[in-house]
């Protein structure tokens, strides 16, 4: 009895149960006019019909084709019904789109490109740049320094220590908070900090953190000083933008201070205690100009959760730095989110892959890839690249990790190196290319975070902190596992589960 009150207080239990009782209803319509009105029958498979031509003749990834084909040819009086209603790939609803890219579009006029750091990048990165800066639309900058924190403890102490310094403001915006060690001690210097004047704000995705906080939390954050937003709030009803969550992790103090990476504002990310044995993250500390790009990012989820416009010139980095900022090599922060249509986290991946001369190195807690990013590792390791893919051995999501393994024999087959991190698990978001490119944000390899989150990762180039990045890899493979084509044979009721799962992995 417990455990059943239990279940009925939990928001996400709730809204699971409506959810599935709407679908329940749109079936038992479907199929109740299908039968009793034989026009009606009539009309769902021309619907279905007329859903699929325009699947084959669309642009859409051809993974997201494959699986709406399925799906439509297997239940074709119900497919095309699914198809209409929650068949976008990338988008979200048009007026969510509307609403956030018109914040987006504002606020981007804020970022400039300096013309003389880009009279520095060399000729061979020159077409990276090009993409960060002329389609995402972010600069590059120098007088930025790098301070690569891994794993998770690290952050945290970090994150303290540049907490306790804060004088005009702190903004954090993640997609997980859950009380406990980590964000208690956090919120202990927020909350004495908003009542010493700082401007302490805080935005937190809803699906995120569904079963993490109790239901209005925003309001006590309020009650303790703390301006406090909720993005894109969960509501129980099969609408296409509930898709579109918010799982950034950006910490930014006085401007000129940031933090970014996988690490989540929960207990697990510090290895507080086991939940998928010991917990191997990443993230970042910027201190300088770069930290603009991170600060307007925020701000843009801040404008478009509150509709408020400030000035937002106070928010430049030496505005409240009293000394000024080393150069140390080139760093672009650059956003993603799902309302442009333009996979901005993809194809700074596939930049950096096609244009690889020795080696590209990931590390990423799932591989759910389309046909762009597979062939494009494949092709860089037939061609004498040495590509590196490490993933976790111990799972946190058995579907998601059965199908990360479906990946694995056709990337050996082509020279890719696989690697398990035996331990625990990997939720690090990290590629290495050539020794001298580097990327750590919070866009993992899958089909969610490519292609629906609001994403956010930091480019580098020439930077000290990669030598760091390169070391810690190279100490983690030390715990790993290499999977060998052997290694990927399994039952046959294993593998046909696993093609099962694939066949709809860009729905998950």
């Amino acid at each position: 009895m417990k455990y059943i009150k239990s279940f009925f207080k939990s928001r996400m239990s709730v809204g699971i149960l409506l959810l599935l009782l709407q679908v329940a209803i749109i079936v038992a319509s479907v199929i109740m006019l299908s039968e009793y009105f034989v026009y009606a029958y009539i009309f769902f498979l021309l619907l279905s019909v007329v859903v699929l031509c325009k699947l084959i003749l669309s642009n859409s990834n051809p993974a997201f084709k494959l699986a709406w084909a399925i799906l439509i040819l297997v239940f074709p009086v119900m497919g095309g019904v699914w198809y209409a209603l929650f068949g976008s790939e990338s988008t979200s609803t048009k007026t969510f789109s509307k609403k956030y890219n018109a914040v987006s579009t504002a606020l981007s006029r804020k970022l400039s490109q300096n013309p003389y750091v880009m009279e520095e990048i060399d000729d061979e990165v020159l077409p990276q740049v090009n993409y960060i800066t002329k389609i995402a639309r972010y600069p590059v900058y120098k007088n930025t320094k790098i301070s690569y924190l891994s794993p998770g403890e690290e952050k945290l102490k970090a994150l303290l220590l540049e907490l306790e310094k804060a004088q005009r403001y702190i903004f954090l915006e993640y997609f997980i908070i859950q009380e406990g060690k980590m964000w208690n001690s956090i919120l202990e210097v927020l909350e004495r900090k908003a009542a010493q004047g700082v401007d302490v704000r805080v935005i937190y995705d809803d699906f995120g953190c569904l079963k993490t906080l109790p239901t209005g939390y925003e309001k006590t954050l309020r009650q303790k000083g703390i301006k406090c937003y909720v993005f894109n709030p969960f509501t129980p009803m099969l609408l296409i933008r509930m898709n579109n969550r918010d799982h950034r992790k950006i910490a930014i103090i006085d401007g000129h201070t940031a933090f970014c990476g996988g690490i989540n504002l929960a207990d697990e990310y510090i290895n507080a205690f086991e939940k998928h044995g010991h917990w191997k993250d990443a993230s970042i500390m910027l201190h300088g100009d770069a930290v603009y790009s991170l600060t307007i990012m925020f701000l843009k989820a801040w404008q478009f959760c509150s509709k408020k416009s400030e000035s937002y010139d106070k928010y430049l980095p030496t505005v409240h730095s009293k000394t000024p900022f080393e150069t140390d090599g080139f760093i672009a922060p650059y956003g993603d989110n799902p309302t442009d249509n333009e996979p901005v986290g993809e194809n700074v991946y596939l930049n950096a892959i096609s244009r690889a001369k020795k080696s590209v190195w990931f590390k990423t807690p799932y591989l759910i890839i389309g046909n762009e990013l597979l062939t494009a590792l494949k092709n860089a390791a037939k061609s004498g690249v040495d590509v590196r893919i490490m993933t976790p051995h111990i799972a946190d999501k058995w579907y998601v990790h059965n199908v990360t393994q479906t990946y694995y024999e056709t990337l050996i087959s082509a020279g890719v190196k696989i690697y398990e991190y035996t331990p625990g698990f990997v939720h690090s978001k990290v590629m290495i290319c050539d020794g001298e490119i580097a990327t750590v944000g919070t866009i993992n390899l899958d089909f969610r975070s490519l292609y629906h989150h609001f994403e956010c990762g930091v480019w580098m180039y020439k930077n000290s902190a990669i030598n760091d990045i390169i070391q810690d890899y190279e100490k983690t493979l030390e715990k790993c596992e290499r999977i060998t084509l052997e290694k990927t044979k399994v039952s046959l009721f294993k593998r046909l589960l696993r093609v099962f799962l694939r066949l709809f992995a860009p729905l998950m």
